[in-house]
């Protein structure tokens, strides 16, 4: 989940369990497929396509079966989804904002509510927290083998216009401005570099502490219930030294 580091995010998600991992697959499906829609089935002019093209190989999602994915989202007959944002606070006001994928408004809205009100939250109205994030680039380089230079990495992000860099355990990321996201991952794919994920983030401006262990043992479950519902395809929170 976001609200803490976006590698963490992305290991997190490689960690799972076959039938787990099935359940990410259809999120980057579905995403694709939205793409496609918008953008047309060729990655080539369609930056947003191959953004999540590379975000579903660093998931290990098969090429075949993002191949298909493609093939039937190009169809007449496909299935059409649409991007939804849902905002809301957790326990002790922590704010939340859900990304869905959605083929149904009523039943991903309702489902999205009813994790709110079980966990001790509450859905509001769009707006009451996304004033809180601010958007923001974000790109992940790998280097689980620890092979990449550092300097030279920083060198050559900060020269593509990137606005911040950060070394983290196996791989380094770097923050740009929503305008400047792709050239920065164009110049950054020219350079050698493999890209793990390039994505559009939305960070808080502050943080919630929790130290209530019924408030931490309710935003989990909220957090985790939101995670396994096939629709929601990210969840920003500032959720303090979350580790979810």
């Amino acid at each position: 989940m976001s609200g803490h580091s976006k590698w963490n995010n992305i290991k997190h998600k490689k960690e799972k369990t076959d039938a787990q991992r099935g359940k990410v697959f259809t999120k980057v499906g579905k995403e694709i497929a939205m793409a496609v829609k918008a953008g047309g089935p060729d990655p080539v002019s369609n930056s947003k396509l191959r953004d999540l093209i590379t975000k579903a190989k660093s998931l290990n999602v098969p090429n075949d079966n993002i191949d298909r994915i493609i093939k039937k989202a190009s169809g007449a007959d496909s299935v059409s989804y649409e991007e939804m944002f849902y905002e809301g606070y957790g326990p002790s006001g922590v704010a939340v904002i859900v990304r869905a994928a959605t083929d149904s408004r009523n039943r991903t809205a309702g489902n999205i509510r009813h994790y709110f009100d079980k966990f001790g939250g509450n859905m509001g109205s769009t707006g009451c927290v996304s004033y809180l994030f601010s958007d923001c680039g974000e790109i992940v380089i790998e280097d689980e083998d620890g092979e990449l230079e550092e300097d030279k990495v920083m060198e050559a992000a900060l020269e593509a216009g990137a606005s911040d860099f950060a070394a983290e355990e196996d791989a380094y990321i770097i923050k740009t401005e929503p305008a400047d996201l792709d050239t920065v991952r164009d110049a950054l794919i020219a350079a050698g570099y493999e890209i793990a994920s390039c994505e559009i983030e939305k960070i808080p401006s502050s943080y919630v502490s929790l130290s209530s262990e019924e408030d931490i043992k309710h935003m989990s479950l909220l957090l985790e219930h939101l995670d396994d519902d096939d629709d929601v395809t990210e969840v920003y929170h500032n959720w303090e030294n979350c580790d979810v």
